[in-house]
């Protein structure tokens, strides 16, 4: 949208170009008057703590059962720790030199300055502004909700890389892609200065940022580390598939935290982004089945699990940028996609995208961001302004998610080679062939 609030830094407009017009408006016009101090307020701050532990939520448990459910019962253990181990690490850098390349002071397009490394002059009374004039939470506070969501990106590009890289190779891989890929984009898209946030692009919680970004770069990684051994062949079904509805329970549970946190109050753009984060998922979830119909198959519990994360993916983007009814479509038209990317596009190519990460997170992410520019519209339910323009939104949209694609590409490739470099990158075949758990971690899952 490209609109400032005078006087406020990077850290308190990284979530102005996600606030619909009306927010916007307000929040501009409160500004024309030099406010007091702002005032930390109790009742935001509250409600972006409990936002910040539900995104905790989604990666340990939900995410580590939602992948670990999905893998052969040899993997389990392996996929768990790699995901708690890869968000662990983020943390980490993230509060080193994350929060200050995404979110720090000065800076260009691309990048923040590192006035804010190893997060150099924040105390327990520095505040970072919300969008009403006056009104604060801890800098701390949106430091954390922050962390969690490049904790959960970096957990997501490894659902195509499972059952065959080597945890050493994990890890000095989430080191470069986070500071390369994740921090960048972060910065492009929710930092004032900001290439995104100047161009206008609308990312309500991360379509680009988190989706689009995870899933490019899941499929550049996958094709980089090539098939599992025996794959399309050998039969590598769930082991766990009840696993993997808990961990999806738990994963619309947090999303929540996710999509209506990134209001950064607790107001009505945060009830917006929590309907939609209900219907579209809803919506999703129905709809994957019944593609499952109508192509001669049984509405699976996969099914059914994975339309649920197409419509969480999906709405992202959306949930503070369209009314009820046109999250519900938007759900619907992304799973729709995302399950025929899954079923037709994934075998007719060959690749090897063990759990879907990109047919899911990389598409579905694609569909919710361009979607955006379409569902904003007051016309269809959203809270744009009557002179909404959706073919300049649209180009818009689209610019932001090529870049993106381009972005999370180019950088997956230098990561995963730079890792290969430091530690090689996959198991050896008897360790693939005998388990990750065992051959990796030294232990099992499950005891026979």
């Amino acid at each position: 949208m490209g609109r400032t609030i005078k006087g406020l830094g990077a850290a308190s407009l990284a979530l102005f170009a996600a606030l619909p017009a009306w927010a916007q408006d307000a929040a501009l016009q409160n500004a024309a008057t030099p406010p007091a101090a702002a005032t930390v307020n109790k009742g935001d701050t509250a409600w972006m703590l409990v936002s910040t532990v539900l995104v905790l939520a989604m990666i340990v448990p939900g995410l580590a059962l939602f992948y670990g459910g999905l893998t052969r019962a040899k993997n389990m253990l392996s996929t768990m720790t790699q995901i708690g181990a890869v968000a662990c690490l983020a943390m980490l850098i993230w509060v080193m030199w994350g929060y200050t390349m995404a979110f720090g002071d000065g800076g260009n397009d691309f990048i923040s300055g590192f006035g804010k490394a190893f997060l150099k002059g924040i105390t327990p009374d520095s505040t970072a502004a919300t969008f009403t004039a006056g009104v604060a939470i801890p800098e701390y506070v949106f430091i954390c909700f922050q962390m969690t969501f490049a904790a959960i990106t970096i957990a997501l590009v490894l659902g195509s890389v499972v059952e065959r890289m080597k945890f050493s190779a994990v890890m000095a891989f989430a080191a470069v892609w986070l500071t390369i890929v994740y921090f960048p984009i972060a910065h492009m898209v929710w930092a004032s200065g900001g290439l995104f946030f100047k161009m206008g692009a609308l990312d309500f919680a991360g379509g680009t940022v988190v989706h689009i970004n995870a899933g490019v770069s899941a499929l550049v990684a996958a094709l980089i580390l090539g098939k599992r051994i025996g794959y399309p062949v050998e039969r590598m079904a769930p082991h766990s598939l009840t696993l993997t509805g808990v961990g999806t329970g738990l994963l619309w549970v947090g999303w929540f935290g996710f999509n209506a946190g990134s209001a950064l109050e607790a107001n009505g753009s945060a009830a917006l982004a929590m309907i939609n984060t209900f219907v579209a998922t809803a919506s999703a979830g129905l709809f994957w089945m019944l593609a499952e119909r109508l192509n001669g198959h049984k509405g699976s519990a996969l099914g059914f699990c994975s339309g649920i994360i197409a419509g969480l993916v999906a709405v992202t983007p959306a949930a503070g940028n369209a009314g009820p009814f046109g999250a519900i479509v938007l759900g619907a038209v992304a799973s729709v996609i995302c399950y025929y990317a899954v079923t037709l596009l994934k075998p007719r190519l060959g690749y090897d995208d063990a759990l879907d990460a990109f047919g899911i997170h990389g598409i579905g992410g694609m569909i919710g961001a361009i979607g955006t520019g379409i569902v904003y519209a007051p016309s269809l339910g959203g809270p744009g302004k009557p002179d909404f323009d959706m073919g300049k939104q649209l180009v818009t949209q689209i610019l932001a998610v090529g870049t993106t694609i381009i972005w999370a590409a180019v950088g997956t490739v230098i990561a995963i080679y730079v890792a290969k470099a430091l530690t090689g990158l996959r198991v050896t075949e008897e360790v693939e062939r005998d388990g990750l758990d065992i051959g990796e971690h030294g232990e099992r899952a499950y005891q026979v």
